[in-house]
């Protein structure tokens, strides 16, 4: 499972227009599952992602975490960060998980993130999205459960 995570003062998802999640402060997590992901790499990726120390303390280090800084988590499927780009000029991605896995996956995640406390607005699965954002620092990072085993 992959994740590309950036600190945000805000970010919104919309589909066909419509606002369907959004947060302020907190964090944008574009996520992308791959064939060989399991429910371990869900919540494994839940837990980092929510515990992540990114935001400033009282001295500017980046020393607190999502909960502590009172910020929430904007979900979004991305099944192009499982892209592989090294031969040719069109991206294959035959190591992502078909839909349905993906989904379930992608639930999993969310689910996990908010039974640790933390408030989680998503995008919609499978939809066309336009995802608009702050990148506050910048601070962006890149995550893969497959490197956590």
């Amino acid at each position: 499972m992959r994740a590309v995570v950036q600190r945000v003062s805000r970010a919104e998802v919309r589909v066909e227009g419509a606002v369907v999640g959004a947060t302020r402060k907190g964090l944008l997590v574009l996520l992308g599952v791959a064939a060989a992901d399991t429910e371990r790499d869900a919540a494994w990726l839940a837990e980092k992602v929510v515990g992540l120390r990114v935001f400033p303390d009282a001295a500017g280090a980046m020393n607190v975490p999502l909960l502590e800084a009172g910020g929430g988590l904007l979900v979004v499927s991305q099944f192009t960060l499982l892209g592989d780009c090294r031969k040719g000029r069109r991206p294959s991605f035959v190591d992502a998980a078909p839909p349905e896995r993906a989904d379930a996956l992608y639930r999993a995640f969310v689910a996990r993130a908010r039974a640790l406390g933390a408030p989680v607005e998503t995008g919609v699965f499978r939809a066309h999205m336009d995802v608009e954002l702050v990148n506050d620092g910048p601070v962006t990072l890149l995550l893969d459960s497959t490197r956590a085993f």
